[in-house]
């Protein structure tokens, strides 16, 4: 390979076709008399195109068609002009330099095109002289040719991360495996699962019970997850009378002063609730908002005067960390969103009085439930809070950009749609050129990781296949028994 050109952080270079080198690669440019490396990523390649060559090319399938048959080439010129015809220009961007052994982002200087030595950079080595280092290493997949990407789970530690990409591209794939991980180094993973498919992850495609079944709770809202109001407190339930049920505010009011006369009277419960609702005096308005949305409440199934579910005692359970399965496949939509307000609010009133360790919380869908009530304050306190979120959709304009801009790694699946890709590619830390051009043609399961986990330096991994039963596969009509009428051949 050779140097052709540079123009500001772009570079072009000069590839035969005999060099494995493809788009997503990098390359290492080293220069002797500057003692440094330049790094720089394969972004798009082309044929060259030099003068003279599509006159060549016209000229061989003339004189072909004119003596098919005749062929006399003694000095073997026609191979040379093979070559230089699929020669390829590799459009290259600069990523950064290593300099005295350390990668900065900052390029003062210039390679020799004569002198410099340029060849294929192995990811390892890349996230080495990048300084991505840990104790923890999760396999993500495959880099190039046998070539493995391995992330370390303190990169996920206190981030926020973003999966997305278009339906059936492998994001929920990355996110079991991710979570499956986490879980082995003894972290507990808290997952609202729309489509009733992470349960599969306490079991192998065998039928045998995986690694993390023994540490996989999976949690049924009306069934196994009932709450009192006495363990949710006023704060969780007020957010989702609030937030979810749009109570008015002065009923909402009302409904304060109703808890705390009731609590003051230890008598705090469901019944106890309805029947200080039917009896208090107040205006006939606010008497109905109050109505409503306690047989809302009531109708959910969500609430119990008896023994409660208590988030706390999974921890007790599970020392060593926990997989926290919340089935949300059953549940209308109404119901979904109150579930994720009431658990999001009693999770993070138990991490602010440091009854329970950091957790990972991961949005299975996020597009059908994110609000602008918690999941706002969490990315913005979720440090403070120990709640680090990832958010898997196949809608990236659901989230807003307050979220975007405070995001630490994206692991980015195919997109076609342009306004997708603007949305994503105005909130990431490389160049909106490169994901547009890289992202449109992934395959499935291949994603463009971006970010802390991979040291703010692009690269496509093939996310590896795991072990567990894949849940989530697309229910097809034709692969089923209402499919087994003969087929009507036209005549």
């Amino acid at each position: 390979m050779k140097i052709v050109a540079k123009i500001g952080p772009d570079i072009s270079l000069l590839a035969l076709p005999s060099e494995q080198i493809y788009v997503g690669d990098y390359v290492s440019i080293e220069d002797e008399d500057q003692n440094a490396m330049l790094i720089v990523q394969v972004c798009d390649e082309q044929y060259l195109d030099h003068l003279g060559t599509v006159e060549d090319m016209v000229r061989d399938e003339v004189l072909k068609a004119a003596a098919e048959g005749v062929e006399s080439d003694p000095l073997d010129i026609s191979s040379i002009s093979h070559l230089i015809r699929d020669m390829r220009l590799l459009k290259c961007k600069i990523r950064g330099s290593v300099d005295g052994g350390r990668f900065t982002s900052n390029v003062s200087w210039l390679p020799s095109r004569v002198k410099a030595k340029i060849r294929r950079l192995p990811i390892a080595e890349l996230m080495r002289l990048a300084g991505l280092n840990g104790s923890r290493s999760i396999t993500l997949g495959e880099v190039g040719e046998a070539e493995m990407l391995r992330i370390f789970a303190e990169s996920l530690d206190g981030r926020l991360n973003i999966i997305t990409g278009r339906k059936e591209s492998g994001k929920s794939h990355l996110a079991k495996l991710l979570a499956t991980e986490m879980v082995r180094f003894g972290a507990y993973v808290f997952i609202f699962d729309l489509n009733n498919e992470y349960g599969g992850l306490a079991w192998n495609r065998d039928g045998s019970p995986s690694r993390s079944s023994e540490k996989t709770v999976i949690l049924s809202p009306g069934n196994s997850m009932l709450f009192t109001l006495q363990y949710l407190g006023m704060s969780a339930v007020v957010g989702m009378l609030n937030h979810v049920l749009d109570m008015p505010g002065a009923s909402l009011r009302e409904f304060i002063r109703l808890w705390k006369l009731l609590e003051s009277q230890k008598s705090l419960s469901m019944r106890a609730l309805g029947d200080q609702i039917q009896t208090t005096r107040c205006n006939e308005l606010v008497r109905d908002a109050l109505f409503s949305r306690y047989h809302t409440m009531l109708s959910s199934g969500l609430f119990t005067d008896e023994q409660s579910f208590r988030i706390e005692d999974i921890f007790s359970k599970l020392p060593n960390g926990g997989l926290v399965v919340i089935s949300l496949g059953g549940v209308s939509a109404h119901i979904r969103q109150m579930i994720v307000e009431i658990f999001l609010g009693k999770l993070v009133g138990l991490l602010e009085s440091k009854r329970i360790p950091p957790v990972f919380l991961f949005a299975e869908e996020a597009h059908l439930y994110l609000r602008e009530t918690y999941w706002d304050d969490i990315v913005t306190r979720m440090r403070h809070f120990g709640i680090f979120t990832t958010f898997i959709t196949n809608q990236p304009d659901a989230i807003n950009d307050g979220i975007y801009r405070q995001v630490d790694n994206i692991f980015l699946f195919n997109f076609t749609n342009d306004t997708d890709l603007e949305k994503i590619a105005r909130v990431t830390m490389i160049d909106t050129d490169t994901v547009k051009s890289i992202v449109r043609t992934l395959p499935p399961r291949n994603c463009l990781a971006l970010g802390h986990a991979v040291a703010n330096l692009p690269i496509i991994v093939k996310v590896t296949q795991t072990e567990t039963r894949n849940l989530g596969e697309t229910r097809l009509f034709f692969n089923t028994e209402w499919a087994a009428c003969p087929v009507q051949r036209s005549t």
